[in-house]
């Protein structure tokens, strides 16, 4: 039995002898691994904070002192420390924790976090809520450099200078965020390390400390201030010490007895201060080490999985891009900390100048597109779904309003998976179908994505092409056909079929296999691609609804403001008098789960579809327009 099996809170941490704790975090690490290469999941992030995560629960009293984890990728050893050592199997499988931390899950989870920057706001006002009602407690952000080139990062350390209450910012510095960082922020928080004079002083002096017996413990308490009175010398600038926090380190983040002598001495402070912490990420895990952003997110292990793998839409998408522009030399890319998770590390290998990774920064990442566009380049903004809800304003403002040609390539739309809630790309048709000239697109497979790339490429305005975590299907005969504005296509029309169900996207795929399934048990269900989210050519589509006396309409996406909304509104203005049926998903978000039991869950599957439609075809056959079948209201 190893340490580890004795922990079932921070408490049980503060009990061990501190000579233990390397034990402990080496436990952790093994746990970390063993679970991710089989469930999938954040690898690197988790192992280069084991021993800050240690240090963090030795020293502070959580949930009394509330820990912040910003995004959250880096919690799973928060998670073991905190209980969940027996559950961790399950991370990130249906019923079991979440990837990410979770109220529900623990009074130490603080928020629901899943998506970047928003520590540092959140803590604070958590902190001035607490002090308003005279309750005790510190209050500690982690935050990641990568996390800091948000805007809402700086506008909270701006805020803080402001009220001045003594929040604790643990800035853990890896020099990543998923990518490898870029910009001044970058190489600001380089040159706080990078001085000879000062990297000479850590080492003569933390080896004096550790030479010196007895007193070599009371010789470390003075780290703090020796590191500071140092760099007040050698820094004559420091953007946190402008801001007005204190400021300490940088320290090592692996070594926890330097950990937790600056925390407890920091812990004492009464006004905010900012400790400088150094990581490696994917620390203990050589290939992790090696590469960072490989071993960042990890898929689950599968070992039925056909070695000739259809590819995903991602693989798709970041192909035709490194072919468009040898084709296109106005064509450029621009993504925010995501260049190999969008799809667009060919294109940045072929064309390294016109692939621009902004950081963190979607809010940036889309007017800085509209700056592109108006000096008449072609920019391609990659972004996932749930991550482009950060930039709503930036699309209506600065690039619909004014007409830019700006393409949004939003991958992860739709059901995402193992991520849960936070990262479920949902919400995108609701957000920017009613945006002024915008087009939403949603190839269903590898011919429409070429098909519909190269038209949003030509189109003059703002396009949005969405697509999900997946893999291509084959292509569909029809697939191929021309794109004409606001009009889907047919992938089944049979004789004598009184249902159309018209699909969005990839979804229409798994719709066939329903239909055909129905055609074979008599009955007859013509298949409608919409192919687009927005805009309907509605008398095309008023056209087409009135010939039949239902219309199902199925969405990867929220039902609520989705396409099938859309549709019902179109066919109630023109009076087509039918049966409507949507389906999609609804208010309430799913969490953590794959993708494939996400649609399952939601009666999007073919087993789920099939067995809607045939209800759904025996009430209409039957002529009970006006009732609802259990199945029919999921």
């Amino acid at each position: 039995m190893g340490l580890l099996d004795s922990i079932e809170s921070p408490e049980d941490v503060k009990k061990l002898k501190e000579s233990e704790l390397r034990v402990l975090a080496k436990e952790i690490r093994k746990k970390i691994l063993e679970i991710v290469t089989t469930n999938g999941g954040h690898l690197a992030s988790n192992l280069g904070v084991v021993e800050l995560t240690i240090a963090l629960h030795r020293v502070f009293d959580s949930p009394k002192d509330a820990i912040i984890w910003d995004v959250g990728h880096q919690s799973y050893a928060h998670k073991l420390i905190t209980g969940r050592a027996r559950d961790f199997e399950k991370i990130r499988k249906k019923g079991g924790l979440s990837g990410f931390p979770k109220r529900s899950e623990s009074v130490h989870d603080i928020f629901d976090t899943g998506h970047s920057s928003t520590s540092l706001s959140s803590a604070l006002g958590l902190l001035e809520s607490r002090k308003r009602q005279g309750r005790e407690g510190r209050v500690v952000a982690v935050i990641g450099d990568g996390a800091l080139t948000a805007g809402m990062a700086f506008e909270a350390l701006v805020n803080v200078s402001q009220i001045g209450l003594p929040l604790i910012v643990i800035l853990n510095d890896n020099k990543m965020s998923i990518s490898r960082n870029v910009g001044a922020l970058s190489r600001y928080l380089s040159r706080l390390t990078a001085t000879e004079h000062y990297q000479a002083f850590r080492r003569n002096f933390d080896a004096i400390v550790v030479s010196i017996p007895r007193i070599g413990r009371g010789l470390l308490e003075l780290i703090v201030r020796g590191k500071r009175a140092v760099k007040a010398i050698f820094y004559k600038e420091n953007l946190f010490s402008d801001l007005g926090f204190e400021y300490v380190g940088p320290i090592d983040g692996h070594n926890i007895p330097v950990l937790l002598s600056v925390l407890a001495q920091v812990k004492r402070l009464e006004r905010p201060v900012v400790v400088h912490v150094m990581t490696k990420k994917g620390n203990g895990f050589p290939k992790a080490e090696e590469d960072p952003e490989a071993f960042h997110g990890l898929a689950p292990s599968c070992s039925d999985m056909p070695l000739q793998a259809r590819p995903s839409f991602t693989e798709v998408f970041g192909q035709l891009m490194a072919d468009l522009a040898q084709e296109k030399p106005n064509l450029v890319a621009i993504t925010a900390a995501m260049c190999k998770g969008t799809g667009l590390g060919k294109m940045a290998k072929l064309f390294p100048t016109r692939v621009y990774d902004v950081g963190i920064a979607e809010q940036h990442a889309v007017t800085f597109a509209a700056g592109l566009a108006a000096g008449g380049l072609v920019p391609v903004v990659s972004i996932y779904s749930t991550f482009m809800q950060r930039a709503v304003d930036q699309v209506i403002h600065d690039v619909a309003l004014p007409n830019h040609h700006v393409v949004f390539a939003m991958d992860r739309s739709g059901a995402v998976g193992e991520d849960g809630e936070t990262h479920q790309g949902f919400f995108d048709i609701p957000l920017f179908k009613s945006i002024p000239n915008s087009i939403i697109l949603a190839p269903s497979c590898a011919a429409e994505m070429e098909t519909f790339l190269r038209f949003a490429i030509e189109w003059k305005g703002p396009v949005f092409l969405r697509f999900p975590k997946a893999r291509v299907e084959c292509d569909e005969p029809g697939c191929e056909a021309e794109l004409v504005m606001g009009e889907g296509i047919f992938l089944r029309k049979r004789d004598k079929a009184f249902i159309l169900v018209c699909a969005l996207g990839p979804i229409a795929h798994i719709a066939a296999r329903a239909t055909d399934r129905l055609n074979h048990s008599g009955y007859p269900i013509d298949l409608y691609s919409l192919r687009f989210a927005s805009p309907l050519d509605e008398q095309e589509i008023a056209g087409i609804c009135s010939r039949y006396r239902a219309v199902a309409i199925v969405e990867e996406g929220s039902t609520a403001g989705g396409v099938g909304e859309t549709i019902a509104s179109i066919l109630a203005r023109r009076a087509v008098n039918v049966k409507i049926l949507t389906l999609g998903f609804g208010q309430e978000l799913p969490s953590q789960a794959s993708r494939e039991e996400l649609l399952a869950n939601a009666g999007l599957d073919e087993e789920g579809l099939f067995t809607t439609f045939n209800f759904f075809a025996e009430d209409v056959a039957a002529g009970r327009v006006d009732e609802a079948h259990p199945v029919l209201a999921r």
